[in-house]
């Protein structure tokens, strides 16, 4: 009788643990905390003097008063402006996680002459001051309010990168050395060499990148630094990055140092890189190394405000690469893998056309095939619509509901172009080349366009599941049915689990969906896109809406 009371207590202790291991396990899948995960981010682009304008008194600088081609000149957008819709939340309401926006370093003060008329450089790749902040954009403190806003809301912030070119040559704005640049020869794009060791157009100069020869500040950098009263300070500060590096004072090194002042200095979470593939492999490699000290070094002095322990991100510009290519860039005479070392992720070039030419369940599997073999480990950054992309998926607009759901339910990160949740016209009238992509973002037809609003309305409900599901840019994909189309993405950090169903181009009005390989008998389903829940039963869930798609998760 002892005997058995004795094995009777250790029976009842080890299922009272069993039944506490449970309760545990219970409260951590409650109080699990979606991660951020950049494969699976939904971010936004945008041209930051193109997107909003919050402050009318910096929109005239350097007397940059010429009147200038259709859409080549200063439009007003700023800082201030991307802030302001950061705190009203529209980021939030559009489901965007990290905003992307174009080079906001102090440009050329003079005009170029191209096409029809003369060009500023409002889009912010030509550089005259990599140190400074172009006034149009706004200033010091406005970054700094924006980082600190972005963060709040849980939004990660890319800065634009150039280290391949400085601004053209302008009556205003002089060359810079010879030890500094090359003007000539004029990239003829059909090798490594003449890719790389030249300058991408005419007047616009080739940083000497290759160069490991120490060279003297820019005479012009010089004058200006000192009639800003700054240039001891900017000298004290090369002169301690350079020591602690070993680096020659190559061209390349100023630059990187100028760079990654915005990390040490905002927190920033990333850089775009430019030009890419028209700068020597090896300099990403370099770039990445002093990222990552930068954005350890701003961890350390802002421990309170660290987001998470993810790495400094950097997504480059390889124009052309595609996801078919896996880690290789091919230049036909050599082959470079530009993940090896330096990116997170590539530009995906191919993106649009997949969209165009593939079924959805073709598409999605191929992604899912590829980020899990030869792109294991990277990612991959896909677009319909850009700023230089002049064949872009849907340039007329007519298919803005289809390149939500192609864009947003695609594995990898997706980079939606500002107006794109608004249909923002891409063919302006009047314009030349690239203008036509620029227009200033189209606010008026969110206000009163009906249209517009069920547009911005299908964009937001994707883009809040996709960021509330990182499963969905970053799981593994697996469809459960052909016809009707349904597909399931399931993805695991640590104790985090999420696991989603999605199906598209459904029947309208009642919907039987099988999902007995992904959620058991009574487990209670919610709708995201027509927000009715369901219960699991024999298999299937019955969503009765006036939609075609139905985007369900867990409740609980």
């Amino acid at each position: 009788m002892r005997k058995f009371l004795i094995v009777l207590v250790i029976v009842c202790l080890n299922l009272g643990c069993k039944a506490e291991q449970k309760v545990e396990q219970q409260q951590q899948e409650k109080t699990q905390v979606t991660p951020f995960v950049w494969e699976g981010a939904n971010l936004y682009f945008l041209l930051t003097d193109r997107f909003n304008n919050g402050d009318k008194a910096n929109d005239v600088n350097f007397d940059r008063t010429k009147e200038t081609a259709v859409l080549r000149g200063f439009k007003g957008g700023d800082l201030k402006g991307i802030t302001e819709k950061i705190e009203s939340g529209y980021f939030n309401d559009l489901g965007i996680n990290a905003i992307w926006m174009t080079p906001i370093v102090e440009q050329v003060h003079g005009a170029v002459d191209e096409g029809s008329g003369v060009t500023y450089g409002f889009h912010g790749y030509w550089t005259k001051d990599w140190t400074a902040i172009d006034p149009n954009y706004g200033t010091k403190a406005d970054l700094k309010a924006l980082v600190a806003a972005a963060h709040k809301n849980g939004i990660r912030i890319l800065l634009d990168a150039v280290i391949n070119h400085t601004g053209p040559v302008t009556d205003k704005d002089p060359v810079w050395p010879e030890e500094w640049v090359r003007e000539t020869p004029t990239c003829k794009f059909t090798n490594y060499e003449n890719t790389v060791t030249c300058a991408l157009v005419k007047n616009l100069p080739d940083i000497k990148t290759e160069s490991d020869d120490p060279v003297a500040l820019p005479p012009q950098l010089v004058e200006k630094w000192k009639k800003e009263g700054r240039y001891e300070e900017e000298v004290a500060e090369l002169d301690a990055f350079f020591k602690r590096t070993g680096y020659p004072r190559a061209p390349r090194f100023y630059i990187m140092k100028w760079l990654t002042d915005y990390i040490t200095e905002y927190g920033i979470d990333g850089y775009r890189v430019d030009t890419v593939k028209h700068t020597e492999e090896y300099v990403w490699q370099e770039f990445r190394k002093v990222c990552d000290y930068a954005f350890e070094e701003w961890k350390q002095n802002n421990a309170t405000a660290v987001l998470d322990d993810n790495a400094f991100y950097l997504v480059g510009e390889v124009y052309n690469y595609g996801i078919s290519g896996g880690t290789i860039y091919d230049y036909g005479d050599k082959k470079v893998n530009y993940f090896d070392d330096a990116f997170n992720s590539l530009i995906n070039f191919e993106f649009k056309w997949n969209a165009a030419q593939r079924t959805y369940e073709q598409q999605f599997k191929r992604y899912d095939s590829i980020l899990n073999t030869s792109l294991k480990g990277s990612g991959t950054f896909n677009y319909l619509s850009s700023h230089d992309d002049g064949q872009p998926f849907d340039k007329d607009r007519v298919k803005p509901y289809e390149a939500a759901t192609r864009l947003l339910l695609s594995p990898g990160t997706s980079q939606v172009y500002y107006g794109d949740e608004l249909a923002r016209d891409l063919t302006i009238e009047g314009t030349e080349g690239d203008a036509t992509l620029r227009s200033f973002m189209n606010w008026e037809d969110l206000e009163t366009n009906a249209e517009t609003k069920a547009i911005f309305k299908h964009w937001l409900t994707l883009g809040q599941f996709r960021k509330n599901h990182p499963t969905v840019g970053a799981g593994r994909h697996q469809m459960l049915q052909q016809e009707p189309y349904v597909f399931s993405r399931t993805y695991t950090k640590g104790i985090f689990n999420d696991t989603v169903v999605i199906g598209l181009d459904l029947n309208k009005g009642k919907k039987e969906i099988n999902v007995a390989s992904t959620f058991k008998d009574g487990t209670v389903l919610r709708d995201f896109y027509s927000n009715q829940t369901a219960k699991v039963e024999n298999g299937s869930v019955s969503i009765t809406s006036e939609f075609d798609i139905v985007l369900l998760e867990k409740t609980n």
